[in-house]
């Protein structure tokens, strides 16, 4: 099997980054996606490839304001949200099958057939060397091997892979 990462649970879940930027004074003032008024102040909010007012990029639960929060929000059915509040209603998305601790649902994992994996935990289950996107990697009795080990296995029980 060839690596590829995946999102387990993301459809269209994203992690998107807020930047916060200076208002130069000779710029037309960009319009707010939140409040729909002119941008008048020393600075904006740049989110969603939108701009906002500081007071008006808020997290759709609690109201906290998104730019004093982080530097990152979340969306899901187009809501705007914090990633205290992403959590508690998207919760987490199952677990790792390698540390077996829970993997949160913005995480990146890796997958091979129905396990889900951290990115950290996927690797060889005999000498651990992690599994970069586009390596080989091998599933035999559930373990993840790699391509070593995997045919050193395979001798051992008596058959050798055949080279082509």
């Amino acid at each position: 099997q060839i690596l590829h990462p995946s999102k387990q649970g993301m459809g269209r879940n994203v992690l998107i980054s807020i930047q916060m930027l200076s208002v130069q004074p000779d710029t037309k003032p960009k319009g707010c996606a939140g409040c729909n008024r002119k941008i008048k102040d020393r600075y904006l909010l740049k989110a969603l490839d939108k701009y906002w007012h500081e007071d008006c990029l808020k997290c759709a639960c609690c109201d906290c304001r998104l730019g004093e929060v982080g530097s990152t929000l979340y969306t899901k059915a187009n809501l705007i949200l914090c990633r205290r509040d992403y959590l508690r209603l998207f919760g987490v998305t199952g677990n790792c099958a390698a540390c077996s601790k829970l993997i949160p649902a913005f995480e990146m994992v890796m997958r091979a057939k129905d396990n889900v994996y951290h990115l950290d935990c996927f690797a060889c289950q005999l000498c651990n060397q992690r599994f970069c996107v586009g390596d080989k990697f091998f599933l035999k009795n559930n373990m993840i091997l790699c391509q070593t080990d995997y045919e050193e296995g395979l001798m051992k029980e008596g058959y050798a892979p055949q080279v082509r």
